[in-house]
């Protein structure tokens, strides 16, 4: 109980400055460590604060320079749909074009069709294949051509316009996602170290499975714009196509059209003149029929001694005209009545000594086809 109760030992003041000097010493060593952290430390802070501010202004400029090639692209497609929008409205007037130009020829082909169909009710000699049945032939000849190049065309035109459609529709959707892209790092570009929106997220660093390299999307939209201008282009050749058949073919129809109307009218002029000589030789004839009759009287009896032979050649004539299929041919005892005839009938022409032969003729006229002008 009395050791308990002793006061604690005492140091030398030796002891006590030696204590006194490691206490110092330790403390130098702690604040000179302290000292050269905090260094370190501000170091650090200030070299990560640069390497942020490089990151994210290098981001900032490969953002920048992405939102310019995206708008770039984008502009280059806006163009590409401007014009190829501008064909496929061009074609289909052209199609238009094409379908009343097609229409426009179903009547001339129905004028000359029907044409030759009156023109096939002419009869005897004058059912002839003249040159106004060859041109109507040539003109209804080269308005079928002519339609059956105008249908071939029109379904050329048809599928060049539903080509320019897929294109148009490709244009369309990468337009939609590259507007939608420009919009996202539009944002993404204006984001700052203040912006309210900014936050943690997870599983951000990694690279999509389905995304595509930058020279697949370069390739993508250069085979859309090279895409747009193929179609573009094969639009023009076929506009132009489409403009030099119009205006071949309707030169060529009133060519012929021309040629027809000029056939027609010298048919016609050779006809009259046809049917003038024959009513003057008509007239003659008749007058010959009126003269003979006259002599009628006087050479019945010369006549008469004739007209028992003349019937027995003629009834031979008749009746072997009854003869079968092949038998009905032209033989020698057919020539030979046919000879006894004229013989009869010279014999009468000597009687009557001044014998004339008289020719009976049928006059038929034709009928002229009347034609519309194209």
């Amino acid at each position: 109980m009395a050791k308990l109760l002793q006061p604690p030992p005492k140091f030398l003041p030796s002891e006590w400055l030696i204590a006194n000097k490691n206490q110092y010493h330790r403390a130098e060593a702690q604040r000179s460590r302290s000292e050269r952290l905090v260094a370190e430390s501000q170091r650090l802070v200030d070299e990560v604060d640069k390497s942020t501010r490089r990151s994210q202004s290098d981001v900032n400029k490969k953002l920048e320079q992405r939102l310019e090639e995206i708008r770039f692209w984008k502009k280059e497609l806006d163009g590409k749909l401007e014009q190829l929008v501008h064909e496929i409205e061009d074609l289909l007037s052209y199609k238009i074009r094409l379908e009343k130009a097609l229409e426009s020829f179903k009547e001339p082909l129905h004028i000359t069709e029907r044409c030759l169909e009156y023109r096939e009710k002419r009869v005897g000699i004058d059912l002839v294949h003249d040159v106004v049945e060859q041109e109507l032939l040539k003109e209804a000849e080269i308005i079928r051509g002519v339609m059956a190049l105008l249908t071939r065309t029109l379904e050329e035109t048809l599928e060049q316009i539903r080509l320019n459609r897929s294109a148009k529709y490709h244009l369309e959707k990468d337009l939609k996602d590259k507007f939608v892209a420009l919009t996202i790092d539009d944002i993404c570009f204006s984001l700052n170290n203040n912006s309210p929106n900014i936050r943690y997220s997870e599983n951000v660093m990694r690279i999509e499975p389905n995304s595509v390299s930058l020279e697949d999307w370069l390739d993508f939209s250069n085979t859309n714009v090279e895409k747009a201008d193929k179609q573009r282009n094969n639009s023009l050749t076929l506009k132009a196509l489409v403009d030099r058949i119009l205006s071949q073919t309707a030169s060529d129809l009133r060519k012929q059209c021309d040629v027809v109307n000029t056939a027609f009218e010298n048919g016609l002029k050779e006809t009259k003149d046809a049917r003038d000589k024959l009513a003057v030789h008509l007239a003659k004839v008749m007058e010959e029929i009126a003269s003979q009759e006259k002599n009628i009287a006087v050479l019945e009896k010369a006549i008469l001694d004739q007209e028992a032979p003349a019937k027995v050649a003629h009834t031979r004539l008749g009746t072997r005209t009854h003869r079968p299929n092949v038998e009905l041919c032209r033989d020698m005892a057919q020539y030979r009545l046919i000879k006894e005839v004229r013989e009869i009938n010279h014999n009468v022409a000597r009687i009557k000594k001044k014998g004339k032969s008289t020719y009976q003729s049928d006059f038929l006229p034709s009928l002229p086809c009347r034609r519309r002008s194209m």
